[in-house]
């Protein structure tokens, strides 16, 4: 062979060569649009959350809209009741995390669930009092005593419906001086000072910090609410709003709800 032909065989060879190695290469365009990143949902949820979910639900959106970019998670809390008293007027709801699981049916029962909520936490009633306790609380029948400034739940609302199951369990007649439209109100009357006590759960005793003090009643066994979570069948984005319930029931999730002082659900 010529040294030209020579010349051109090793040119040939040498292309090959490149040709393969480049299509065997983890860089190439095809390897690169099958994991590129904003393959998954995106777009913006709207969430209503029940009143005690505030501070972990902030943080499992913020956390959400890190890891899911292009996705932007709306909220929205108040107590159970009024939540569903808004979606079930045309609320434009994406995902609803109730505080007890009778709210949640009553959207069931008006065919506003898609799918099969999923139950994601527990809580419990505990005693909160300003951090001095000046009416020296220690039991739950302490909250009976005549004079004293006692503010619940009103009974729609998940905790003011364990309030009333712990009153039948004990024996013990409550008078409060008002009850309010959810969990946070109760709590905000006993860090102001306004009450002397109230009734709220472990998780919002731990989120006041040292603005109130938790005391803890064997009676509370009586009423653990158990909070499900599911997906509105009038949801516009379905698949974004799943996605965001998975990440919140995942084990992320529950680090971020067992931090704040919620139980895992039973069964």
């Amino acid at each position: 062979m010529s040294f030209l032909g020579k010349s051109m065989a090793t040119l040939v060879m040498a292309g090959a060569l490149i040709a393969s190695l480049a299509g065997c290469s983890p860089g190439t365009a095809s390897d690169a649009s099958s994991n590129s990143p904003g393959t998954g949902p995106t777009g913006s949820i709207t969430v209503f959350a029940a009143a005690s979910l505030k501070s972990t639900f902030t943080q499992l959106a913020d956390n959400f809209e890190a890891s899911h970019p292009g996705t932007t998670v709306h909220l929205s809390f108040a107590g159970s009741s009024d939540l569903v008293t808004q979606i079930t007027a045309g609320a434009p709801a994406d995902v609803f995390a109730s505080a007890d699981t009778k709210n949640m049916s009553k959207l069931q029962d008006a065919g506003l669930v898609a799918g099969t909520p999923v139950d994601f936490a527990t809580n419990t009633l505990q005693i909160a009092v300003p951090p001095s306790n000046p009416a020296s609380i220690t039991s739950f029948a302490d909250l009976a005593r005549p004079g004293l400034k006692l503010v619940i739940c009103a009974s729609q609302v998940p905790c003011g419906a364990a309030t009333k199951a712990v009153e039948e369990s004990a024996g013990v007649t409550l008078a409060p001086v008002s009850e309010e439209s959810s969990v946070t109100d109760v709590l905000g009357k006993v860090t102001s000072g306004e009450a002397d006590a109230g009734l709220v759960y472990v998780t919002d005793v731990l989120a006041a910090g040292d603005k109130a003090k938790g005391i803890e009643f064997p009676e509370s066994s009586a009423a653990v609410n158990t909070y499900p979570i599911a997906t509105m069948a009038t949801s516009k984005n379905k698949e974004l709003a799943d996605a965001f319930i998975a990440s919140a029931t995942g084990p992320e999730g529950r680090k971020v709800l067992a931090a704040a002082g919620f139980g895992n659900p039973r069964g």
